[in-house]
């Protein structure tokens, strides 16, 4: 969570507030409005607390046309019903809340099987608040696991953790939290992601594993995690170093067991120890659930594992956060059910087709160079052409936001600081018709930036708020 400090100035604000917010009677009551940083001294009538803060949040930008989140903004009426009416269910209540528990198994062993887990009644799995929360706990694991081979130098050794510059800030945050040191293999060229080889190269004996990202969030692309899982078998023949593999399947491993069924990325491959994904990105459901999964027992050492009391019997959890309602849960059950594997197909097709429609329309406008199509993730980038300099990319999304679109711009991080770009996520929701409006926005915006005599972002560091 972001942190944050007090008032810098007083809150009070002496105006009225409207009139009509108050009691029945508009003349009387509400001459003063509420404190903002403090509690008020008495309460308020239900209507007008709603009403106040409704206005205020009408100044947030509208989630259909944010083309920045991954995360779902759309989903059915009766999912949304569903969710109201486990919100007030505490998850961790495995004992009060048994079929809410049952729901969330039923969740996991469905991912065994669509990952392909040798035996997926073996795999072990556990939901989260996210995909953060799932990476730290595949991170612990594999810290325990090294620590338990190398008892013999471990405190003393430091254990490190080799993935590319572009993991999400999750995996840094993990490395500093649990004191392992991050080798990162850096950008080189038009390589956007890890390089196998190069990550291999990164790897000794403390080494605790190498990350894979299945969909970058820096452009949409799958990191090859065959390749990587190929070099470091290849690794192991020449030093005997056996080092598993985590694959953050944060959005893509919702999107390629259904469109890239050829692509072998999940426990097909013996290397791949554990995987995680965002049940609230591709998995099609509100923020915010996320799933983690080992594939056997063996792989997720039963120190970590923490057990209550559930029906009279024992309930194994793996968790850092506690509380936290079923609402989401719940809502993936839903969607399982509700699509099953041919409905999850027809949907991510459709919004890769939106997406490889819309990088070929902007393609078209012939003032941007695409990095990516949308034929991997539903997800592209793109920067500005060579022979454009009158403006830039953060000037494109400056213009793109007065008209509704949230489309964030960002500079890549070492060794390709010399690229900014743009970067559009498709989701359900965002349909053909909604892409067309984005496109005839962008294309009536050019001819005011082509008139400008030079970008006009002076800070772009200041210039948008995307970091990973």
């Amino acid at each position: 969570m972001a942190l944050h400090k007090g008032p810098e100035k007083p809150d009070e604000r002496p105006m009225s507030v409207n009139p009509f917010y108050g009691e029945a009677n508009p003349v009387g009551g509400m001459t003063e409005a509420p404190p903002k940083h403090r509690l008020p001294t008495a309460p308020l009538p239900p209507m007008t607390a709603y009403q106040l803060v409704h206005d205020e949040l009408m100044l947030d930008g509208n989630s259909r046309l944010n083309l920045a989140t991954f995360v779902t903004t759309w989903m059915e009426p009766q999912a949304g019903v569903l969710m109201a009416e486990c919100r007030d269910k505490n998850m961790i209540d495995k004992d009060e809340y048994p079929r809410t528990a049952e729901l969330e198994r039923r969740c996991v062993a469905m991912l065994a099987d669509l990952w392909n887990a040798p035996d997926p009644s073996a795999a072990v799995g556990c939901s989260t608040t996210g995909s953060s929360e799932a990476c730290m706990l595949a991170g612990m694991a594999l810290k325990r696991r090294w620590a338990q081979r190398n008892a013999d130098r471990y405190p003393g050794a430091r254990p490190n953790l080799v993935m590319g510059i572009n993991v999400q800030v999750c995996w840094e945050k993990f490395c500093n939290f649990w004191e392992v040191e991050a080798r990162l293999v850096p950008m080189e060229g038009d390589r956007f992601h890890l390089d196998p080889q190069a990550a291999a190269e990164l790897c000794d004996e403390n080494t605790i594993g190498v990350v894979g990202i299945l969909g970058s969030t820096f452009d949409g692309s799958y990191e090859p995690i065959a390749e990587l899982c190929a070099a470091l078998d290849a690794l192991q023949e020449r030093t005997g170093l056996d080092i598993p593999v985590h694959v953050d399947g944060a959005s893509g491993a919702m999107v390629a067991p259904f469109i890239d069924e050829d692509l072998v990325w999940d426990f097909r491959l013996p290397r791949v120890a554990s995987i995680n994904t965002s049940g609230h990105k591709y998995g099609l459901v509100y923020p915010g659930v996320g799933w983690a999964l080992w594939r056997d027992k063996e792989a997720l050492p039963e120190e970590l594992v923490f057990r209550v009391n559930y029906l009279g019997g024992d309930m194994p959890t793996f968790a850092l956060n506690f509380s936290r309602p079923g609402a989401q849960v719940v809502a993936q059950y839903y969607t399982f059910l509700r699509l099953g594997r041919e409905g999850y197909r027809a949907v991510q097709q459709s919004t890769r087709d939106v997406a490889r429609g819309v990088a070929e329309r902007v393609e078209a406008l012939g003032d941007f160079r695409l990095l990516t199509r949308g034929d991997e993730l539903p997800v592209f980038a793109f920067t500005t052409a060579p022979d454009i300099e009158a403006y830039d990319v953060f000037d494109v999304s400056r213009r793109l936001r007065e008209r509704g679109w949230l489309v964030p711009a960002y500079t890549f991080p070492p060794h390709r600081e010399d690229l900014s770009v743009l970067r559009v996520v498709c989701r359900n929701g965002f349909s053909t018709d909604l892409a067309d409006l984005f496109v005839e926005d962008l294309e009536q915006l050019l001819p005011e930036l082509r008139r400008q005599s030079h970008p006009s972002t002076a800070d772009k560091g200041a210039a948008t708020g995307f970091h990973h």
